[in-house]
């Protein structure tokens, strides 16, 4: 194998490393985004928790209601015992205040644990990330010296 053969070699490996590197770097962004997401839905749903608990036994309460867009209109909350909760897949039922607010409590929690994955993928990804660019640093290094 001449020098100029074993260059060729080292270049290829490389530009499969700096591949590589992309798409982990892709993936971590991905990761990054989602794990953002989980953490608004946790905050979302706290804040929920809390204006639902703030409701208990006010009837006739008056609230504000954003309308989206920056507007908002004071509102009448005439039965502030239920709630209308959107369950997922464009479900809304009915529940009683408490309820609502334990279901949310356990969206919060299994929020928790999702999130807790997503950063150990994200912990994971990082890490592979990091050994993949001391391998190019590597290469480059042995490069340098031939």
């Amino acid at each position: 194998m001449t020098v100029n053969d074993v260059q060729q070699a080292n270049q290829r490996d490389i530009t499969a490393l700096k591949y590589y590197l992309e798409e982990y770097g892709q993936q971590f962004e991905a990761l990054s985004r989602q794990l953002a997401l989980i953490e608004q839905r946790k905050m979302e749903s706290q804040a929920a928790i809390e204006a639902l608990e703030m409701l208990k036994g006010e009837g006739g309460a008056k609230v504000l209601l954003q309308l989206g867009g920056g507007a908002s209109v004071k509102a009448e909350v005439p039965d502030p015992g239920h709630v209308l909760l959107n369950i997922g897949a464009g479900v809304v039922v009915r529940k009683p205040n408490e309820a609502a607010v334990d279901y949310l409590k356990d969206s919060i929690t299994e929020l928790d644990a999702l999130g807790k994955k997503m950063s150990e993928s994200i912990g994971q990804v990082r890490a592979r990330v990091n050994e993949i660019s001391r391998q190019i640093e590597s290469e480059y290094s042995h490069q340098m010296m031939r």
